[in-house]
């Protein structure tokens, strides 16, 4: 009997070849199109889930009030891992992990850039890493010890042994590899070249015991057993035991099963965060397949009449609802299978372009066994789903009314088919709608005002020898003609790496904790960058010998401060007094979707990790990028120029945004184009079941204008229903996804009027090939049998 249905479901598809490939490649690219996102869902909510202590492992975070608002960050002082591991016994270790540093290594005379981090010693007893070579417990004993990962050991040593080989640090520290890793895995926030121990940090004079300072990231080992609650409410004092400027601030631990996905926090709680996302994509990848099974569901039961005398037949010869259930669920498994196979041959094709899309390693596992589960699970609930609908309906035939040829298909208002039409056009214009808003958000967001010049502005991070020989560097940039301008400071004009509420001020509140971004710089910095001068000066150091101790403010910062005359007047932050020369325009230093903060930019006594450089225009910017590359390895031989165009830096900040839209747009595209397909099947097959009706209407002097309407209105009725239904959902989905950007477009009629029109005419596109050709055709040809 298997036998007998694998030859009737083989002939089926062979009879109706056209609709069969509808059918297959519909399935199939809603198949590999769920199948790409569940691979993104798996490696976000895999994230840091490998550890095998995850159970037992949390951050340390702080909880305070800014500006009248609870806030939560993940950065804590240095001395609160040693003083958990004293203070809690709860706690077995404490580990902690600086930010990644870029040190020059050096094996003989080449030399290498890396990436890596400074951590505690039993950060590999905490974290599963796996070891190639090496033991875990005693590899970061020694201050000059050093862990590589395998690729980066290739990268140093090529073939020959790692172990025990000598490691030269910004060529004045000698390091001995004392141990091998296997690289991370993408999903992990733990991505490193090299690791390095804390000690060495410690040994730079980089460590200290200073509660104020929140510059590192905290990782916590609580031991077996130990009650989370407990400790959490005994930490909200541990600020206050050690910091008495702090009276209100306190810590808490925050779990690794969390990191990832919901680390967003909102007035002191937990609000969301990346698992926002993972749901939405998972909506999609539900309904991109569902869309699939809608047009097997609607060309199976359009073509029920070809089938209707076979059900007959079988009934009157004995065959059950149930073993006829059967035969159509297994002929749609059978179409779901092939649909598979495409789909795992689509999926491989577009990984490469997925990825970098989503700016990950996505793969499928084959060496897997679940791998292989899953996808036979998948083929079998998508063959169920696709089929469940036509086998309950082809099987529900009475043979009495078959076979008499009484049988006629429904003209009622209301049929399933129109309802699944209906659900697919939907979910395809709430797509079309939110991709055009997220695509205006970003290009409003965009043309935001950034309150310095961007063009021609770059900037290089001060590494080696460039800080001694600075000036150097800089005259001869300035008298070649390759820049016009240039100037040191704490961070690259795009990114703010400091923040602090401890900016005091004459007539400040004793509970004001205003938090200030803070910036350094030395000379022309607004000429260098181009910042907007309303009061006062910019920095220089040539001509008044006490702007070092200087500060520029800027008009938040004055609005914050109260002052009605800044000029003159005196603040201190970390013990030092600064005197207000300037005051400028905010500008945007973090996200061009949020407003910008106070702000301070101190002087030359502050500290310098950038230097910025102002390129002259009347030269090609080639000629002007080549003549720095010499210059500064003239004087910086030993380290690679590398150097970042300040404008091009200032566009990843829309990088998360724009993957959404790009996302969003491509998700559209696909569920229009498997909605297409089945409209363009069911279009066919209205067009081939009026063929009589058609040939009729022309005999009597129909135009073929008038044939076209008639097979194309009842589409677009139905596309007309799916907009009236999508857009109040759409606006509501949208609605609230921009109430998370204080800057904001509003949403505006024309979007909604552009999603009817481009639905429209994309449906009549459809529709109007097989409705054309049916008015065409020859009336003489459509009636011959009657």
């Amino acid at each position: 009997m298997f036998k007998n249905y694998l030859k009737i479901a083989y002939r089926n598809l062979m009879r109706n070849k056209s609709f069969s490939l509808i059918n297959i490649s519909g399935l199939a690219v809603g198949m590999a199109s769920a199948i790409l996102i569940f691979l993104w869902i798996h490696n976000e909510i895999s994230y840091d889930q490998f550890h095998e202590k995850k159970d037992r492992i949390y951050e340390a975070w702080n909880r305070d009030v800014f500006s009248g608002k609870l806030q939560c960050w993940n950065t804590t002082p240095k001395v609160l891992a040693r003083t958990l591991e004293k203070d809690f016994p709860e706690v077995e270790s404490a580990v902690r992990v600086n930010w990644p540093s870029s040190f020059l290594l050096s094996i003989g005379e080449k030399n290498f850039a890396g990436r890596g981090n400074m951590v505690d010693s039993l950060f590999f007893d905490m974290f599963t890493i796996p070891f190639v070579k090496g033991n875990s417990q005693t590899a970061l004993k020694e201050t000059y010890s050093i862990v590589i990962t395998e690729t980066f050991a290739k990268t140093l040593f090529g073939n020959e042994e790692p172990m025990g080989k000598t490691i030269r640090i910004d060529n004045k520290d000698n390091f001995t590899v004392t141990a091998v890793v296997k690289d991370a895995p993408n999903n992990t926030r733990f991505r490193f070249d090299y690791i390095m121990p804390w000690s060495y940090l410690r040994k730079q004079g980089n460590d200290d015991e200073y509660w104020g300072n929140n510059s590192t990231r905290t990782y916590v080992l609580l031991k077996p057993n130990a009650s989370l609650a407990s400790i959490n409410e005994k930490m909200k004092t541990l600020r206050k035991t050690y910091d008495s400027d702090e009276p209100k601030g306190e810590m808490f631990l925050y779990p690794i099963s969390r990191w990832r996905l919901y680390s967003k926090f909102e007035n002191g709680k937990e609000s969301g965060g990346l698992i926002e996302f993972v749901r939405m994509f998972s909506i999609i990848a539900i309904f991109l397949l569902l869309i699939a099974c809608i047009n097997f569901m609607n060309l199976s039961t359009a073509r029920s009449e070809r089938r209707a005398k076979e059900v007959g037949i079988r009934k009157v010869v004995g065959a059950s609802k149930f073993s006829l259930i059967g035969q159509f669920l297994g002929e749609s498994i059978l179409i779901a299978f092939i649909s598979g196979v495409l789909a795992i041959i689509i999926v491989q094709l577009s990984l490469p372009a997925f990825n970098k899309l989503t700016d990950k390693i996505l793969f499928i596992d084959y060496s897997n066994a679940y791998s292989w589960l899953f996808f036979i699970g998948f083929i079998l609930f998508t063959g169920m789903i696709a089929g469940s609908y036509p086998a309950f309906y082809l099987s529900a035939f009475k043979p009495v009314k078959v076979l008499k040829g009484t049988f006629q298909k429904t003209r009622a208002l209301i049929t399933p088919r129109r309802v699944l039409v209906v659900l697919q056009f939907t979910f395809a214009i709430i797509l079309i709608i939110s991709t055009i808003i997220v695509k205006e958000q970003i290009h409003y967001a965009k043309n935001r005002e950034t309150g310095y010049d961007k063009n021609k502005l770059a900037y290089m991070f001060i590494v080696g020898d460039i800080e001694k020989n600075y000036e150097l560097i800089k005259n001869e940039l300035l008298s070649s003609g390759t820049a016009v301008s240039i100037t040191k400071t704490s961070a690259p004009m795009t990114q703010g790496w400091s923040d602090t509420w401890g900016i005091e001020w004459e007539g400040k509140a004793k509970d004001d904790k205003t938090d200030f971004d803070r910036f350094c710089a030395d000379d022309h910095l607004a000429t260098t960058v181009g910042l907007q001068m309303v009061a006062g000066r910019d920095f220089d150091l040539k001509k008044y010998n006490t702007d070092s101790s200087a500060v520029l403010l800027n008009e938040s910062a004055v609005k914050a401060m109260g002052f009605k005359d800044p000029l003159g007047k005196t603040i201190r932050d970390n013990g030092k007094e600064w005197h207000v020369v300037g005051v400028f325009k905010d500008f945007i230093l973090q996200s061009p979707f949020f407003p910008t903060k106070p702000m301070v930019i101190e002087g030359a006594k502050g500290w310098f990790n950038v230097m910025h450089i102002k390129y002259n225009d009347k030269n090609n910017m080639a000629a002007n990028v080549k003549s720095t590359e010499a210059i500064v390895k003239k004087y910086n031989p030993m380290y690679t120029f590398e150097h970042q165009f300040v404008d091009d830096e200032y566009n990843t900040k829309f990088k998360a945004e724009q993957r959404t839209g790009t996302l969003a747009t491509l998700f559209a595209g696909l569920t229009i184009f498997i909605s297409c397909l089945g409209l363009f099947g069911l279009a066919a097959y209205t067009a081939e079941s009026r063929i009589k009706e058609i040939g009729v209407r022309k005999v009597l002097g129909a135009s073929i204008t008038s044939i076209t309407s008639l097979l194309s209105k009842d589409f677009i009725k139905l596309v007309l229903i799916s907009f009236v239904i999508a857009s109040p959902i759409a606006w509501w989905l949208m609605y609230n996804w921009l109430q998370n950007y204080p800057y904001r477009i509003s949403i505006h009629w024309w979007i909604f009027l552009a999603a009817a029109l481009t639905s429209i005419a994309i449906a009549l596109i459809t529709v109007s090939y097989h409705a054309i050709r049916a008015a065409k055709a020859n009336p003489v040809k459509s009636l011959r049998t009657e």
